[in-house]
């Protein structure tokens, strides 16, 4: 297992860190998969308040294994006021059964009244910053699903130490994210690159032929283990023996080889050759239909450039099921008013695109994990 600096926090953390959100079967499994992670080398286990029982079932597998040094990360929801957020962490201290938490996340900054909230005096940080002079936190940071305006929004108010968000060969739009998290020496937190990141347990023929002689999971790894400002990857694994596979990369953080930077070429001109490819410029937006057009649209682009169609459909389900956390409308939605067309700068016919995806990727909604 390789470490590296999680940014100011000078925490050494693996490269591959347990997440805990898949884990709720029962304490038996709870165990059993942390023991693992820790016997293959990692040291970071995140939770969150709102995995279910998942912070009890840390805490209790933590004093059963008695483990050498494991850093903890747990996140809160952010709260209007200071008060709710103070109840919330000795809540979470006391499931977790630990006098201090190394890494507190404010969980889904998500929205302009979420960072309004953060940048409050009597807000949700007030009760934070209390809780850092009394020991009970070492380390603040936020986790996000939101647009990359609001993510560099909430990097610049200089208040976190860390990042959590979404990054991967498949969705590269936060690269600007991660570039000014560096500058500032932020830690970088990849979450769920495999699941997330494209459904690559499980992935299409037509991508696994794209990618030889690489898997394609293995390829998205290597693509981000060996960007330096990245310092830690989720891994949510639900049971035991998922770690083995993810975590036989555990020591290959190097530069990209020649023939992995032609396997990402490959996958590059393969989106090329589509003639209505969207370049995901976001200048279409925003729509008056309130349609997320360049995410509808980018996973279209997988769909057709890679036949990443069922996890086209997972993430398209999402749209007006999931609130904050995936927000927009879907494409069946457009009322053809042509408000973005003149904006798109490769002429597409967006309104035509839309509709197509929808067929394409249409189908019933599915729940979040910890629903």
């Amino acid at each position: 297992m390789r470490y590296r600096r999680f940014g100011q926090t000078n925490l050494s953390l693996s490269i591959f860190s347990l997440g805990t959100m898949r884990y709720l079967a029962s304490a038996k499994n709870a165990k059993q998969t942390i023991d693992r992670a820790l016997e293959l080398g990692i040291n970071h286990i995140e939770t969150a308040s709102g995995y279910g029982n998942s912070e009890q079932l840390l805490g209790e597998a933590l004093r059963s294994l008695r483990p050498p040094s494991v850093y903890l990360t747990t996140k809160l929801l952010p709260t209007p006021d200071a008060e709710p957020m103070r109840q919330n962490i000795d809540r979470s201290l006391a499931r977790l059964g630990v006098q201090s938490i190394d890494c507190l996340a404010i969980h889904g900054l998500n929205t302009w009244e979420h960072l309004d909230w953060v940048n409050r005096a009597d807000g949700c940080m007030q009760a934070v910053r209390e809780a850092i002079a009394a020991g009970k936190i070492h380390h603040v940071g936020f986790s996000t699903h939101a647009p990359l305006e609001l993510i560099l929004a909430a990097i610049e108010t200089r208040q976190f130490a860390f990042v959590n968000l979404h990054y991967n060969y498949f969705f590269q739009r936060n690269r600007a994210a991660i570039d000014r998290a560096h500058q500032l020496d932020m830690g970088v937190f990849i979450i769920s690159p495999a699941d997330k990141g494209g459904l690559l347990y499980t992935p299409p023929p037509t991508l696994e032929k794209l990618c030889e002689p690489f898997s394609p999971l293995e390829l998205n790894y290597r693509f981000l283990l060996s960007d330096r400002r990245i310092t830690t990857l989720s891994v949510g694994a639900a049971e035991p023996q998922e770690l083995d596979w993810p975590l036989s990369m555990a020591d290959r953080d190097g530069a990209l080889t020649a023939g992995e930077l032609e396997a990402l070429s490959q996958l590059e001109r393969q989106q090329d050759s589509m003639s209505d490819r969207c370049r995901q410029c976001f200048a279409c937006l925003p729509c008056p239909e309130g349609i997320q057009i360049p995410e509808v649209l980018r996973l279209r682009n997988l769909a057709l450039a890679y036949d990443m169609t069922a996890y086209g459909q997972y993430r398209y389900g999402m749209f007006e099921n999931a609130g904050h956390w995936f927000p927009g409308r879907r494409g069946d939605r457009c009322t053809d008013c042509g408000d973005c067309l003149p904006r798109c700068p490769e002429q597409l016919d967006i309104p035509f695109l839309l509709k197509d995806a929808h067929d394409r990727l249409k189908s019933s909604p599915r729940r979040r994990l910890w629903e």
